[in-house]
């Protein structure tokens, strides 16, 4: 696990251990010391808790990492080569510092950054982030929301919820429909004020809520997925309601909107993924209000569209690329799992895998018996990291209780566990997973 009150680690580190072997002792020992940080400050008579430098033999000793943590505003009684802020913890360095970071909970950056200035500027930089998507170092949060402005985040890794800051919006947007998109660092809501488009940003580095982004192509109901820093959204409709069949990419790092080349056929109410490094878009509904059942391959390499029929598990559907529309249905609720395609069959309430070289659809299982939908809305279905995660909850017990149920593939037969539960209510109406 990544968090560091799990790792279980000597105070007395021989001299002979590696250097990795210092690295996971002083991460777990800045986490140690965030935790009694409030309980220091407290205290009434001063306290002599920092000093400008750590004897060469500290770490052997046990002597608390918070001695040589020196924060901005004790730098002036410092003296020479100590009053480098950008060394964090000085007797590292500024590179083993940040490697014992880059190995902390993202849960725990939060606490860090209180301790100077020093950390909060590294962490509300980014940089981090940079470095650990680098290093193949990723933490999946769920970022859901079962209320019109409010945000709940869940990390599985240690069973932590946290509520994020109340959305500013006004009646129109509260109403409208609503897709959202977690890039990067980037949680994006995305929605309508009037006739406009408006995109709401929240920053993980800043824990806030922005608006005042503006795409090349306003659009809505579209179909989006991301990887890495990078998301594309396709299709959709115009603001006026017209179908389309254009797409863009978006660059989290530099905030950018890069215009796509077109897709074969013009869909809204769709969904997408990232699969084997290339882009699909999956169902939705075409010209003339009929069910796609075919889906989209976006090469990013040579920057073509493929369509592929079949991809989606359509009811009715036959061999035909539509069928007419008996309700208004959710959006394909898909998911991959190790460059494996999943869907979820709310009518038939069976999780489907996708053969990609048969371009057919094999049921693996049922979905959770307690998790109820009305045509596949109110129901979440998402990949995180090597599970698939289904979010929802029974329309008994009040109607408030949420419940997070796991499966990873790679376990065998399909069988649903439950991850959380917490009373926020039981219809999930936008969800997210956040990889950084």
């Amino acid at each position: 696990m990544l968090e560091g009150p799990s790792y279980l680690i000597s105070r007395d580190l021989p001299s002979s251990c590696e250097q990795e072997s210092k690295w996971v002792y002083y991460a777990f020992r800045v986490i140690e010391m965030t935790n009694k940080k409030h309980l220091l400050e407290d205290r009434v008579e001063p306290l002599a808790k920092k000093s400008c430098k750590l004897p060469d033999d500290a770490h052997n000793r046990g002597e608390d990492v918070h001695e040589f943590l020196v924060d901005d505003q004790d730098k002036q009684h410092c003296g020479g080569d100590q009053s480098d802020s950008g060394s964090l913890i000085h007797q590292l360095g500024r590179d083993m510092s940040i490697n014992c970071l880059l190995h902390c909970s993202r849960s725990e950056y939060g606490s860090i950054a209180s301790l100077n200035r020093g950390f909060r500027s590294l962490i509300t930089s980014g940089e981090l982030y940079k470095l650990r998507r680098q290093m193949g170092i990723i933490e999946h949060w769920i970022y859901f929301s079962c209320s019109l402005l409010e945000w709940d985040a869940y990390d599985p890794n240690s069973n932590r919820w946290m509520r994020l800051p109340i959305m500013a919006s006004n009646e129109c947007f509260m109403s409208s429909d609503k897709e959202s998109l977690a890039v990067g660092t980037e949680l994006l809501v995305f929605g309508k004020e009037t006739i406009s488009q408006v995109i709401y940003r929240y920053s993980i580095l800043n824990n806030t809520w922005s608006s005042g982004m503006k795409m090349n192509a306003p659009r809505f109901l579209f179909g989006s997925a991301s990887l890495g820093e990078i998301a594309i959204l396709a299709g959709g409709c115009d603001p006026q309601g017209n179908l389309l069949n254009s797409a863009e990419l978006y660059n989290s790092e530099t905030g950018t909107w890069v215009t796509l080349p077109r897709m074969n056929k013009a869909r809204k109410m769709c969904s997408a993924v990232f699969l084997e490094g290339k882009f699909y878009v999956i169902g939705g509904t075409g010209a003339g209000n009929t069910t796609l059942t075919c889906g989209e391959e976006y090469d990013l390499k040579t920057r073509t569209w493929r369509e592929i029929p079949n991809m989606y598990p359509g009811r009715n559907a036959g061999d035909g690329a539509a069928v007419p529309v008996a309700a208004v249905e959710a959006p394909p609720l898909v998911a991959v799992i190790n460059d494996k395609l999943y869907a979820a069959d709310y009518a038939h309430r069976e999780v489907k895998r996708y053969d990609k070289a048969r371009q057919l659809w094999v049921a693996v299982g049922r979905l959770p018996e307690r998790v109820v939908s009305t045509n596949g809305w109110g129901l979440a279905f998402r990949a995180c990291g090597d599970r698939l995660i289904v979010i929802g909850g029974p329309r008994a017990l009040g109607g408030r209780m949420i419940e997070i149920y796991s499966w990873a593939p790679d376990q065998g037969q399909l069988h649903w566990g439950v991850l959380a539960s917490r009373q926020l209510g039981n219809f999930v109406y936008n969800c997210a997973v956040m990889g950084c």
